[in-house]
C-alpha cells in the first residue's frame, strides 16, 4: 500500500538545547514516523537470512565524509555512525553521544558526552580522542565541515568520554550537520585518521565483509555492537541487527529494479520510474511505497569555472527553462510532480515566495536577450547528467532544446552516477549538472548555499545574508533571513530548482522495520 503524507510544520527557538529540539517537518516526519513498524510482535530473519537491496549504483566511496550521494549514504549508514542522528520526526537524538549537549548560554560551547562500550569493528575502543580525531578531519575535507570550519575555534578531549566544541560564534546548524548521514561527520579510530582513508572502521551494527565492485556489497552483522536501549524511533534508538546479512546491488537501470522487485529477486529497491507504481500496486509479490512530498530536482550551476560565471548568462538559462515541461517528460505523471518555485514546499515553516516571481519563466526571447546582453559567443554550455537517474536526463532532453531555442549551444555529457560524481569536482568540465535532493529540516545541510561547495557560489549580499542565518537562534528572525536567502537564489542564480516531485520505492510484500525515508535503512528489516 502506497504512503501518502500530509500534514504541517511547527518550529522552535533552538539557541539552547534542553530536551530533543529541531526545526520539524511534519510531512517528513509523518513520512519516517507514520510508517515505523512495531517490532516486537514480528518473527525475526530465519537464521542466515540476507537482506538483498537494490540501490541505483555503485557507491563510490565508504568513507561518508568525502560524499554528499544518496546512495552513500544509505550504504555507510549501517557501518559508520555519527555522534547524533534523526527520529522519526527529525528531532535531533544522540547517536555515539550519551544525550543532547550541554550548551552554554552564550551559544558558544557544547559539552558533549561519549559513550562507553561502543567498540570498533577493528576491536578498538571508542573514546573523545577518536571522535576528536574525527571532527577535525570532518572539518578540515568534508563539504559541510568545511562550511561550518571557519566558525569553530577548537574540538577539545575534556575527559576520557567526554569532547568540548566552542565556536567562534553561534552556529545554530551544528547539531543538525552532526547528525547528518551525507558527508557525515562520522567517527573513525584515532588511528586511520588521514586525509584519504583506505579502509574504514566504524562503529555501525554491520560491517563489511565482501565488496566485488559493480556486483554487491555484502554487510554481515558486527557481533560486538553497542546498540542503544531506547526503542527504535526513525535512525534513533535501538538497531536491532535482525537480519545476519544485507547485500547492497547496484542496478543503474530502474526497469531493471522494478523487474528484480517484483520476480523476488530483490527485498527491497530505490529510485523506481513513475511509470512503475500501478505495477507495483497491483502485483502479488511487492508494494510500492511512496515518499510524498520528496524533494527537489536541481540544476547546480558553475560559480567557478566557465560560462555561468556570467550572471547575464545564468539569468538566461533560468528565463529559458520550461519547468512544467521538463517536469511532465522526467515522470508523466502529475501525481509525481508539483510546478512549485519556493523552496520549500506548503506546509512548512520555511516556506516563503521571496524571488519566486521568476521561477518557470519559459521565456526563450528574454533569454536570448540576456545572451546578446552578455556578448555570449556560442561557447557551449556543458550539462553533466546520468541516466541512472532517468528523470535527470529527460529533464536535460527538454531544457536542451529551450536552450537552443533561446540560442545557447548545448553540450550534453551523459555519463554513470559515479563519473558524474567525480566529474563535478571538476569545475573545468561543466557548467551544469543535474542532481536532486530531498527537502531537508534545516536550510543550512543544503551545502549549496555556501561558498565552500563545488558550485562556489559566493557574492557579499549572499554570504552576509547566510552568515546572520546560521547565527541567529530565534526561528521568527529565521524565517525572515530565509527570505532573503532565497530571494538572492533567484535573483543571481545560485542554483536552479526544478519543481518538486515524489519518490518511488518497492518492498518485498512482508517486509517490516524499515521506516519510509530518502535514505532507507535495514538494521531492524524482518519479513513477515
Amino acid at each position: 500500500m502506497a504512503l501518502k503524507i500530509t500534514g504541517k510544520i511547527t518550529g522552535k527557538s533552538i539557541g539552547k538545547f534542553t530536551g530533543k529540539s529541531s526545526l520539524l517537518s511534519a510531512p517528513l516526519a509523518a513520512l519516517l514516523a507514520g510508517s515505523a513498524l512495531s517490532l516486537a510482535a514480528s518473527p525475526a530473519f530465519a537464521e542466515g537470512k540476507t537482506l538483498d537491496v537494490a540501490i541505483i549504483g555503485e557507491a563510490d566511496t565508504f568513507d561518508p565524509m568525502m560524499s554528499t550521494k544518496d546512495v552513500v549514504s544509505i550504504v555507510t549508514q549501517h557501518f559508520v555512525e555519527t555522534l547524533y542522528t534523526f527520529d522519526g520526526g527529525w528531532n535531533i537524538a544522540p547517536l555515539l553521544a550519551t544525550g543532547l549537549p550541554e550548551i552554554s548560554d552564550d551559544g558558544l560551547t557544547y559539552k558533549i558526552g561519549i559513550r562507553e562500550g561502543v567498540t570498533f569493528h577493528d576491536g578498538s575502543s571508542m573514546d573523545a580522542k577518536d571522535v576528536v580525531a574525527s571532527l577535525d578531519r570532518w572539518l578540515k575535507v568534508a563539504t559541510r565541515g568545511k562550511g561550518v570550519a571557519d566558525k569553530v575555534a577548537s574540538v577539545e578531549a575534556t575527559g576520557d568520554y567526554e569532547v568540548t566544541i566552542t565556536m567562534k560564534e553561534p552556529y545554530s546548524p551544528l547539531l543538525s550537520l552532526l547528525a547528518f548521514s551525507n558527508s557525515a561527520a562520522a567517527v573513525y579510530p584515532e588511528e586511520i585518521i588521514a586525509d584519504t582513508i583506505e579502509t574504514v572502521v566504524g562503529t555501525g551494527p554491520y560491517k563489511i565483509a565482501e565488496h566485488m565492485p559493480d556486483q554487491h556489497l555484502q554487510l554481515v552483522r558486527f557481533e560486538d555492537y553497542a546498540s542503544r536501549d531506547e526503542a527504535s524511533d526513525g535512525a534513533a534508538g535501538k538497531r536491532e541487527q535482525l537480519a545476519d546479512e544485507i547485500r547492497f546491488i547496484p542496478v543503474p537501470d530502474p526497469n531493471t529494479r522494478v523487474e528484480g522487485l517484483l520476480s523476488g529477486q530483490f527485498d527491497f529497491a530505490d529510485g523506481l520510474p513513475a511509470e512503475s507504481y500501478k505495477r507495483l500496486e497491483e502485483n502479488e509479490t511487492a508494494d510500492p511505497l511512496l515518499l510524498k512530498p520528496f524533494g527537489w530536482p536541481i540544476f547546480a550551476v558553475n560559480h567557478k569555472d566557465g560560462l555561468l560565471t556570467d550572471k547575464n548568462i545564468r539569468l538566461a538559462v533560468q528565463a529559458a527553462l520550461p519547468i512544467d515541461d521538463m517536469l511532465f517528460a522526467a515522470f508523466g505523471d502529475d501525481n509525481f510532480f508539483i510546478t512549485d518555485g519556493p523552496l520549500y514546499p506548503e506546509g512548512w515553516a520555511w516556506r516563503t515566495e521571496a524571488g519566486a516571481e521568476l521561477f518557470n519563466q519559459n521565456d526563450q526571447a528574454r533569454a536570448g536577450e540576456l545572451l546578446k546582453e552578455a556578448g555570449y559567443d556560442g561557447t557551449p554550455l556543458r550539462i553533466l547528467t546520468s541516466r541512472q537517474y532517468e528523470f535527470h536526463f529527460k529533464m536535460a532532453e527538454v531544457a536542451k532544446m529551450a536552450l537552443e531555442s533561446a540560442g545557447f549551444k548545448v553540450q550534453m555529457d551523459v555519463v554513470d552516477w559515479a563519473t558524474l560524481g567525480q566529474r563535478r569536482d571538476d569545475p573545468a568540465v561543466w557548467d551544469i549538472y543535474i542532481t536532486h535532493s530531498p527537502f531537508l529540516p534545516e536550510p543550512a545541510l543544503t551545502s549549496l548555499y555556501d561558498k565552500s561547495s563545488r558550485l562556489g557560489w559566493s557574492n557579499p549580499e549572499k554570504d552576509k545574508i547566510l552568515g546572520a542565518f546560521t547565527s541567529e537562534t530565534d526561528i521568527a528572525k529565521r524565517k525572515e533571513l530565509f527570505a532573503e536567502l532565497q530571494k538572492q537564489v533567484f535573483e543571481d542564480v545560485g542554483f536552479i530548482k526544478i519543481g518538486a516531485f515524489n519518490a518511488l520505492q518497492g518492498t518485498r510484500k512482508g517486509l517490516e522495520g524499515v521506516p519510509a525515508s530518502p535514505w532507507p535503512f535495514f538494521w531492524n528489516a524482518q519479513v513477515q
